[in-house]
């Protein structure tokens, strides 16, 4: 008597593995191949080679993150009309040999800073605790605190804000290093002042 098992069996269990390799692939929408253009297609197979984009992806957005136009709104600047932002590009000119004669005294410390500016007949900028705009034109601040080693410093220097227009600011600072003069449009949260990073 033979002890072997019949061969049927096995095309059977070939059967069963071959249906579920394809239900399981079922229904699964895969990426079009950046290589090819290919449409997308359902398929048992993926390609780790060739992920598909995401599907939060914003057209324009800077590193391609999610959400990256509405969590970068802050910082960007709104638009000048022409001739506000020629009116700006003046005021920028007359602030720069100051801010750059400072800078070759090394004198950027606020106080130095504001008296200088308020020399070329700038009023400062007066607001209410609510941030009701009073009158002036002039913010001048020293630097922002930033995260170096282990905490925060507070580094030499002053920051300037000139409000020209409603829509067209100069922005600068000026510090050990260097000192810049920039024309703006305001900021939503933050005037003529470009917002930190990390908001």
């Amino acid at each position: 008597m033979s002890t072997s098992r019949p061969a049927r069996p096995a095309p059977l269990a070939a059967l069963a593995l071959t249906l579920v390799a394809t239900l399981g692939a079922c229904g699964d929408l895969h990426a079009p191949d950046s290589r090819t253009g290919a449409a997308p297609s359902a398929s048992g197979a993926s390609s780790p080679s060739a992920p598909g984009a995401s599907p939060y992806v914003e057209s324009g957005a800077g590193d391609g993150a999610p959400h990256y136009d509405e969590n970068n709104a802050y910082r960007r600047e709104g638009d000048m009309a022409p001739a506000h932002e020629k009116d700006a590009r003046r005021e920028a000119d007359r602030i720069r040999p100051v801010l750059k004669r400072l800078w070759e005294e090394r004198e950027w410390d606020p106080a130095t800073v504001r008296d200088a500016l308020l020399r070329l007949g700038y009023e400062e900028e007066r607001v209410t605790k609510g941030g009701k705009r009073l009158g002036g034109t002039l913010t001048v601040t020293g630097m922002l605190a930033r995260w170096k080693d282990d905490g925060y410093v507070t580094p030499e220097g002053t920051r300037v804000a000139l409000r020209v227009h409603d829509d067209a600011c100069v922005s600068a600072f000026v510090q050990k290093s260097n000192f810049e003069v920039r024309t703006n449009g305001p900021y939503p949260e933050t005037g003529c002042f470009e917002p930190p990073y990390g908001h």
